[in-house]
């Protein structure tokens, strides 16, 4: 049996590459401006800001509740691609993302509807995180079942890139909108972003509906050996995968304390940092990991996923407590290069090589449900780890745990547990396409349909 499946041309990853690299920016553009949001803006347009302190960590919150909604979005949206394809979920989430992002642009705010204000918010957040549980996986599925056996960390990494540019995109549209006068930017300035949202919907849409289905899914489909409840034989003959998939994306930690938590604490009262500048600190940051996580993912062709992961699990932690002791300093010049260093290098070794080392865990069969049921509860974990860190530097602390040093080592906590999980992985990169996901006695797991 060759490695390529059959009727994947020589075009074939670039094409699919191509596409989930597009989609994937249009979709994390939506996904991402809410955190520049709820850091900066909700606590004071949704929230009721008597008592600032908790209306910020009630905005920070709400942005935990899409990585909730996360695993409930991955069992029904991994069934779906693992069932019916991988391109009609990626259609669908992207649909979903975009609505969902431009109704939130035209909410109006506590002052003119009261409490309903932040429930319409955390609703419309909800279906935010359900169309980002079936993102990723579908296309990191769709990239590495078309991609040749030797470069699959390459292709797949496109995706991630794909997010760091939606993330770039989000955060250089807010530093405009920061940089307008208060009462501008809280009444009419936050909602440009959201609203533009309508047109990346549109854009991705068109390009993803003309995405052939993958070669390998098609085959599976064609000789009937496509579980009827993927599910049910991913839970049997794969738990140990998803728990250390859950473990491993647990990384993902790294970015949410970089990019939202840091955020809220470098611009509030007690540091005091401009808002702009730091928006351009996450800017430049996630501009070099456009540039690092190919890189990282080749070097894990020749050399392994599990080591270039490895130097972004155990690295990261340590950049961490680097950063925000950058920011308690005061010092742009320091915050930015350490910034730069933490999250656009070497967050980035784990960052672009998880879509090839999660999806190399599982058969074509439950390869999509494995990633999104697993990715997603540790990226919820992640997603409530910005609200954990508001916790951590209140008077009363959390854990044991004070100020910007508690968050660091919380943050290594995670990470710890994420390098553990991953460090006992078995090696996959020079496993044959075919062979992934195959037990150690040889033989593939469901190979009767489930029923």
């Amino acid at each position: 049996m060759t490695d390529q499946p059959p009727g994947a041309t020589q075009g074939t990853p670039r094409k699919a590459a191509v596409a989930a690299w597009i989609g994937s920016a249009l979709e994390y553009y939506d996904f991402f401006i809410y955190g520049s949001a709820a850091a900066l803006i909700f606590s004071k347009v949704f929230f009721d800001d008597s008592d600032p302190a908790t209306a910020t960590l009630q905005s920070l919150a709400s942005f935990g509740v899409a990585y909730a909604a996360r695993p409930v979005g991955a069992l029904f949206l991994g069934h779906f691609g693992d069932r019916f394809g991988r391109k009609n979920i990626m259609v669908f989430t992207l649909v979903l993302m975009g609505v969902s992002t431009f109704l939130i642009g035209c909410l109006p705010t506590r002052d003119q509807i009261g409490g309903l204000a932040p429930v319409l918010l955390v609703v419309l957040r909800v279906c935010q995180g359900l169309s980002a549980a079936g993102e990723q996986a579908s296309a990191n599925s769709m990239t590495l079942e078309h991609a040749p056996a030797a470069r699959r960390g390459y292709y797949t990494s496109f995706t991630l890139n794909g997010t760091q540019f939606g993330q770039i995109l989000a955060t250089m549209v807010f530093i405009p909108v920061a940089a307008l006068p208060e009462e501008q930017l809280l009444t009419w300035g936050w909602r440009i972003p959201f609203l533009f949202s309508v047109v990346v919907a549109v854009v991705g849409w068109i390009i993803r509906r003309r995405l052939e289905e993958t070669p390998a899914f098609a085959r599976e489909a064609a000789q009937g050996t496509l579980p009827r409840m993927p599910l049910s034989l991913l839970f049997r003959e794969h738990w140990t995968s998803v728990l250390r998939v859950v473990c491993g994306a647990l990384i993902a930690t790294v970015s949410t304390i970089f990019t939202v938590w840091a955020l809220n604490y470098a611009t509030s009262d007690d540091v005091g940092l401009d808002r702009s500048t730091m928006l351009w600190v996450a800017t430049a940051a996630n501009a070099v990991a456009l540039v690092a996580i190919p890189l990282w993912a080749t070097l894990s062709d020749r050399i392994g996923r599990k080591p270039v992961f490895l130097i972004g699990a155990v690295g990261s932690p340590i950049m961490i407590f680097a950063y925000l002791a950058a920011i308690n300093s005061g010092n742009y010049g320091l915050i930015f290069l350490v910034g730069i260093l933490t999250l656009g290098v070497v967050y980035s070794a784990s960052n672009g090589i998880w879509p090839s080392l999660y999806g190399e865990m599982f058969t074509t069969k439950v390869r999509m449900s494995g990633m999104a049921v697993g990715t997603q509860i540790g990226f919820a974990i992640a997603g409530f780890a910005v609200a954990s860190a508001a916790g951590i530097v209140s008077p009363s602390g959390w854990l044991g745990l004070h100020g910007w040093a508690g968050v660091a080592i919380f943050t290594g906590i995670l990470c710890a547990i994420s390098a553990i999980a991953i460090a006992t992985a078995p090696e996959t990169y020079r496993t044959p396409t075919e062979e992934l996901g195959l037990d150690r006695s040889g033989s593939r797991p469901g190979v009767t349909t489930a029923g």
